[in-house]
């Protein structure tokens, strides 16, 4: 990748319960870290069953060690889900007396890719041998505690699918259901309505408080369940290079430019340096004054700085262009010259075969097979090159198939050699078979970039010694006086901004736009952060955070700041309704429509498996299902609909003819439900009493 490249590159439901981490076969040392700032040895509880921390921080460590690149906490949350899950679900094997014997166990282990495709455990046919896979743990005591755990797992892998077998066998439909279904999309009724649309009313004309958010949350509190919350509110002091530190930079790098004389002590003479212009060797002068390496490779024109690359591209050999900035660089560039063909874009149809790389899974082929289907491909690519596009959808068993093929844009030695010599070595529009170990690829040249080869000196825009010590001063001063001060008075004082507020739970990573701060959510959530608690921290290539507790929420329900958007056009439409209903007077539909301004309407043939109202209005299903219950030109009472109050009144109700067999719809309700046995686990723990203490150890 050339220079310019590598500069923009440096400024740049539930979980499955039983699907355990499968860890190296053979384990080494437990990773001993993660201590812990509590007195607890626990780090919770389910349903009254302590969860030890000491066997919590191995799994967490185990997990963290998985090559997963996971975060601590990460790690910890997926450990803590695992945890609760197991709990809940055990208890239910017991509560069912669940068993299982060896040879489920053994299915169980076998499945498991580390020991039913282990060699060691293979017989000669390459099939599993159980005797074989016994020996080497008698033979072997030093690793019974790992197959004693790995049984232990299969156990209980093996008990969830007797369990899961279960709870889908009595998730069932009767025949009831069926014609209840039939009748809801069969069933039809026409009415007259009056609505008063809540839209009538502006949302300006109805207030709704915090408290009764609140209130609303409590009457609904499964529907606003949340752990406890911090809002934390901060100041941001960058590290990053002033304009005396731009000014320094520029200067250097003109400097670098034109050359410069310096005393020579030992001749005791001034000598003149070369600059970037007349270096004679362009290598050894990039690297030693740039902070990027000099790099050889041609670029092309789309690789280069958007509002520079016209004039980077069209430089003259030895032209030199700049100092421009890009990213956070100061550059200047030299020509080397162009050249032809450096990228090129090409599209392909892989036909593979049994023994390649990526075998078919749609097809089995073998070898001779491929090349013959390869074969026919291109003929009719030949005979129509416009048909490419869609026999790669149909036909290449690669994953660009759904782009018709197309690969983009590579650089050469990207590509398997056949395939980047035919494509290199090829014009644009050329259509060809090669072989790979990947199979038989038939390749549409359909692009090349031509290329610049530049010098670059880049030196990095970044704060000086002396800014970063005024940031930190600034800083530290506004922490200090922060501690005894209104933190947004101090702010506007010192010409800082205040962001935020930022919502955290206790186990969360993320801290607004500066992303991953596991420091900062950590100390909102310690003992001694009360309200108005402040803290400075340092953030890597960042600056300097100076965050404040701003208010603490151990309500058990969800900040009313992220409640409002929810709940407040529900109580408003509410107190909509109450206006909408006191003008709603009159015992027929005209008198009502005239009392509330609006007119009345006719819908002709609703079914209640689809209540749409027509002329945009939607879904109404209490109006609808009220239509329904009314006899012939009975009115109702006003109704709360979705969309406003209607008050309607029957026109005729037609019943569906009735059917002997209601197999269709009972299996239609049948595929709807399918997925009910997932709302298992998750009302296990809605009734569940959990403790988490998570939060007081240092994840």
């Amino acid at each position: 990748m050339a220079v310019l490249s590598k500069i923009r590159q440096r400024s740049a439901l539930m979980i499955a319960v039983i699907a355990f981490a499968l860890f190296a076969f053979i384990i080494g040392d437990l990773f001993q870290s993660g201590s812990f700032n509590s007195t607890s040895k626990d780090v919770g509880s389910i349903n009254g069953k302590d969860i030890s921390f000491e066997d919590f921080r191995i799994k967490v460590s185990n997990v963290e060690k998985s090559g997963q690149g996971i975060t601590s906490t990460a790690a910890a949350t997926r450990v803590w889900e695992q945890e609760v899950s197991v709990a809940l679900l055990t208890s239910e094997f017991d509560k069912l007396g669940l068993r299982v014997g060896e040879k489920h166990i053994l299915e169980v282990l076998k499945a498991d890719q580390s020991i039913g495709q282990n060699p060691m455990f293979l017989n000669t046919a390459g099939v599993f041998d159980i005797a074989k896979f016994k020996e080497y743990f008698k033979s072997n005591p030093a690793q019974a505690q790992f197959l004693k755990d790995k049984e232990k797992d299969a156990e209980l892998n093996a008990k969830y699918q007797i369990y899961n077998t279960l709870v889908r066998s009595a998730i069932f439909t009767t025949d009831v259901e069926g014609k209840l279904q039939y009748e809801m999309e069969t069933n039809k009724v026409s009415f007259a309505y009056v609505a008063g649309l809540y839209s009538t009313i502006k949302d300006s004309d109805v207030k709704v408080t915090d408290a009764e958010i609140v209130d609303y949350m409590k009457k609904n509190e499964k529907k606003f369940k949340s752990e406890e919350s911090r809002e934390v509110e901060y100041v941001l002091i960058e590290d990053k290079a002033s304009k005396e530190d731009e000014a320094e930079v520029k200067s250097r790098i003109n400097q670098l430019l034109s050359g410069s004389v310096v005393y020579n002590q030992a001749t005791g003479k001034n000598d003149t340096l070369a600059g970037f212009r007349n270096a004679k060797n362009v290598e050894e002068f990039v690297n030693s004054n740039s902070d990027v390496p000099y790099d050889s490779t041609y670029v092309a024109k789309k690789d280069l700085p958007a509002i520079d690359a016209d004039q980077l591209y069209n430089l003259a050999p030895g032209q030199v262009y700049g100092p421009y900035v890009f990213g956070n660089y100061y550059c200047i560039s030299k020509s080397y010259g162009k050249k032809l063909g450096v990228n090129a874009k090409a599209s392909h149809i892989l036909i593979s075969y049994e023994g390649t790389q990526v075998p078919n899974q749609k097809e089995s082929r073998t070898k001779e097979e491929a090349k013959a289907k390869a074969e026919a491909i291109l003929a009719q690519v030949n005979a129509n090159p416009d048909s490419f596009l869609m026999l790669a959808f149909q036909s290449s068993d690669d994953s660009s198939a759904q782009q018709g093929g197309d690969l983009g844009y590579f650089s050469p030695n990207q590509m398997v050699k056949p395939f980047n010599d035919f494509v290199f070595n090829n014009g644009i529009g050329k259509v060809g078979l090669v072989e790979t170990d990947f199979g038989y690829h038939i390749i549409k040249i359909t692009d090349k970039q031509d290329g610049i080869r530049l010098a670059t000196v880049a030196l990095k825009l970044e704060a000086s010694e002396s800014t970063s010590d005024k940031s930190f001063t600034q800083a530290t001063k506004f922490e200090m006086e922060a501690a005894d001060k209104d933190f947004s008075a101090l702010a506007k004082q010192m010409q800082l901004n205040v962001a935020g507020p930022i919502v955290v739970g206790a186990m969360q990573e993320n801290f607004g736009p500066l992303g991953n701060q596991r420091a900062i959510v950590r100390w909102a959530f310690e003992g001694d952060s009360k309200i108005g608690a402040v803290k400075r921290f340092e953030v890597a290539n960042v600056g300097h955070v100076i965050a404040r507790v701003k208010s603490i929420d151990d309500s058990g329900l969800v900040p009313v700041t992220q409640a409002r958007a929810f709940v407040e056009p529900i109580l408003k439409n509410k107190k909509k309704a109450e206006l909408i209903k006191a003008k709603m007077t009159g015992s027929s539909l005209e008198a009502i429509a005239k009392a509330t301004g609006s007119k009345v309407e006719q819908a002709t043939d609703v079914v209640l498996a689809n209540p749409v109202l027509a002329g945009g209005v939607g879904q109404e299903p209490r109006v609808v299902g009220t239509a329904f219950a009314l006899a012939a030109n009975k009115v109702s009472a006003p109704i709360e609909g979705s969309t406003g109050i209607y008050v309607v009144k029957n026109v005729s109700t037609t019943k569906a003819p009735a059917i002997k067999d209601f197999s269709p719809y009972v299996a239609r309700i049948k595929g709807q439900t399918a997925g009910d046995v997932n709302r298992v686990l998750p009302a296990l723990k809605d009734k569940a009493e959990i403790e988490d203490n998570r939060k007081q150890f240092n994840y």
